[in-house]
């Protein structure tokens, strides 16, 4: 029973991954959807990929027994069937039904997985409002004109319900109707039939291709494609310039355009049907659970330790002479470091996956949010192919969320203001990527009204934050927006205004070791920059003694180390400080950042280590430098999650755990002097 259940698990874990992969998609393709109603020119192909993808999850659901979700995709699959044959036409009312149903089927498939049960939810309003849509059918013809065309009773009988209509709308438009014709040899026939048909696809559409009799049966295959364009057959005929391709405009008494004889077919070896079948997948692509790939890094992070104490082993034993055979196992564990290595890559290079994939994602609440607040918004998007670790992506989702709702409710203008403004009334929205070093930087930018920083303060002061307006810098006036609780919205909205976007923003990044940074000019726009580390998992660490204590900071985040004097330290401010290469460098103890007792490293010389995130610098005060080591990070769970300037823990391979210091978290908080 006990295995029954497992592979049960196991398969709704599949759905999920596919379901989710579905709607991604299905999210995607509606965004370009909703461009139609202003374009006036609705993509078939758009309409029917959207159909197959609700159709593949209906198939799905059914099957695992998702009633909700598969009667809520049966309805939209009605309404999208309905769209594709043109018996219902594109409107911004049914765009809002798509999105709301699309909004529907991602909660219901996110309840399905969650561990207590599928959450209530009332799909009955959603359906009702879909039905509706199907209701309002479009006007149909008097009379259709396809009897015009002269095409054979054989070949009307063949078309589909919804190639019928392609062509009709064709005919509507006022586009030629061709048919072409063409004859291939069996053995090529496949990759030529392809090729002529994305060449047609770019000056028109491709209505049906049907497969036609022609001579040669034994060694050639003939086709008709029904095409629909707005050029003339000259041209069509020019642009395709091939010997076995005949093209004829259906519905004049004109001629063919061109026709030359197909080739006579060469000697062709004997075709087997057969040759063509296969079992094989055509995707390489296996799906794997980040849980998998987690327990994997620790098991490699166990390795790379256990390597580390057999190469210590093997000096000693050098050093003290105490065996013959010392060399040949520094020798083997010299093998197994870069065997080691090369693992450890390969594992890191799985856990990577595009950022693009969250962007996308972003490209549908922007859309949405930006009709919901009738503001015209475009989304630009670069990098999308810069890679970061997958959960880090994972962290990283609902900040970006909270950025893009504030760049649309807070920065981006009504249309009215903008023009007023002087300013295109579509605002724009620019989400970039780029790698940096061993970190990523991302970039939120908009061109909106930017941050007003005298208002920041006005607020700041009426909430009791400051006491003074004019001993507020401009850079400490920004970081107020950071404060939980802080909002410079006169009225809360369902996007923003309660103050709890900002934090949550620069909570979750810290807890990635990342940092986040906010440039604005007033009237012009903002952008917000968070600089991330790559990855999480396995990294190279310097291991520090400070205070007594033994800590690791990554060696990312470590941009140099030296030793100095006591005599260097100067006091600015009451704050400590070193001058490096003429410029002022700000320290930090860390016996003071922890509130730890024990022996101050105050000594005649200490060693110090200049830490970087972005464009921010620190120096840490320690007692030694011990060496350089591959560490796996482990996390410290929920009781820990809220100490600052720590990410986690690390196992050093002779019983001992040390901490892991979060650099981007300790200059956040020793810049804004809460350390």
């Amino acid at each position: 029973m006990t295995d029954s259940n497992d592979n049960m698990g196991k398969a709704v874990k599949d759905f999920l991954a596919e379901a989710e992969e579905i709607i991604d998609r299905l999210s995607l393709d509606l965004v370009g959807l909703s461009d139609s109603p202003e374009t006036e020119e609705c993509s078939p192909e758009l309409i029917n990929s959207i159909f197959r993808g609700v159709h593949s999850l209906k198939g799905l659901a059914g099957m695992f027994s998702f009633t909700d979700i598969a009667e809520l995709a049966h309805n939209l699959e009605n309404l999208l069937d309905s769209l594709r044959l043109g018996r219902v036409m594109l409107s911004q009312s049914i765009l809002s039904v798509l999105f709301d149903s699309m909004d529907l089927l991602g909660n219901l498939v996110r309840d399905a997985g969650t561990a207590d049960g599928s959450e209530e939810r009332n799909i009955a309003h959603a359906v009702e409002r879909i039905n509706s849509c199907v209701a309002l059918n479009s006007p149909t013809e008097p009379e259709s004109p396809l009897a015009r065309l002269g095409l054979s009773k054989q070949a009307l009988n063949t078309l589909t319900e919804y190639e019928e209509h392609r062509l009709l709308e064709n005919i509507r438009k006022r586009r030629s109707i061709y048919s072409v014709r063409a004859s291939f040899t069996l053995d090529t026939f496949d990759q030529e039939l392809a090729e002529l048909t994305e060449l047609l696809k770019t000056c028109g559409e491709v209505i049906s291709t049907l497969p036609s009799p022609g001579g040669g049966i034994e060694f050639t295959i003939d086709f008709e494609i029904l095409f629909g364009s707005d050029k003339e057959a000259a041209a069509i005929s020019a642009m395709v310039d091939r010997e076995n391709v005949t093209i004829k405009q259906l519905g004049i008494s004109g001629v063919e355009e061109e026709h030359v004889a197909a080739p006579e077919a060469e000697t062709a070896t004997e075709y087997a049907a057969d040759s063509t079948l296969t079992a094989k997948s055509f995707s390489r692509t296996v799906r794997v659970d980040i849980g998998k790939l987690d327990e994997l890094m620790n098991i490699v992070g166990e390795l790379v330790l256990s390597h580390s104490t057999i190469a210590d082993l093997a000096t000693r034993m050098r050093r003290d002479g105490s065996s013959p055979l010392a060399g040949d196992l520094a020798k083997s564990a010299k093998i197994l470091e870069r065997k080691l290595s090369e693992l450890q890559k390969g594992v890191m290079d799985i856990r990577m996956i595009p950022i693009g994939q969250l962007f996308e994602k972003m490209s549908r609440i922007v859309r949405k949010l930006s009709r919901e607040q009738g503001k015209k918004v475009e989304l630009k998007l670069s990098g999308v192919n810069t890679e970061l670790d997958k959960l880090i992506i994972e962290d990283i989702s609902d900040p970006l969320m909270h950025l893009m709702r504030n760049a649309i409710d807070h920065g981006i203008e009504l249309p009215s203001e903008r023009l007023r403004a002087g300013k295109d009334e579509k605002g724009t929205i620019r989400l970039s990527s780029y790698q940096k070093g061993n970190h990523v930087v991302i970039e939120v930018e908009d061109d909106g009204r930017g941050i007003d920083l005298a208002k920041v303060r006005r607020k700041a002061l009426e909430k009791g934050l400051i006491s003074d307006l004019e001993a507020v810098s401009d850079r400490d006036a920004m970081d107020l927006i950071f404060i939980p609780g802080f909002s410079t919205s006169e009225e809360v909205s369902n996007i923003s205004g309660r103050g709890v976007g900002m934090d949550v923003v620069r909570n979750n990044i810290a807890a990635v070791s990342g940092i986040v940074d906010v440039e604005s000019r007033y009237g012009s726009g903002s952008r917000v920059i968070i600089n991330l580390p790559i990855t999480l998992a396995i990294i190279k660490a310097l291991i520090i003694a400070s205070v007594g204590r033994t800590y690791a900071i990554p060696i990312t985040s470590v941009l140099e180390t030296m030793m100095i004097e006591g005599r260097d330290i100067l006091t600015v401010e009451r704050k400590e400080v070193i001058q490096l290469r003429e410029a002022t460098l700000p320290l930090l103890r860390l016996g003071d950042f922890f509130g730890l007792e024990g022996i101050a490293d105050q000594l005649k010389s200490s060693y110090v280590v200049v830490v970087g995130v972005a464009e921010k610098r620190l120096g840490i005060l320690v007692d030694d430098l011990l060496c350089q080591q591959d560490i796996v990070i482990k996390s410290m769970g929920e009781t820990f999650k809220k100490c600052k300037g720590i990410s986690g823990a690390a196992d050093m391979g002779d019983q001992r755990t040390i901490l892991v210091l979060d650099a981007g978290g300790i200059i956040n908080e020793a810049t804004r002097g809460s350390g």
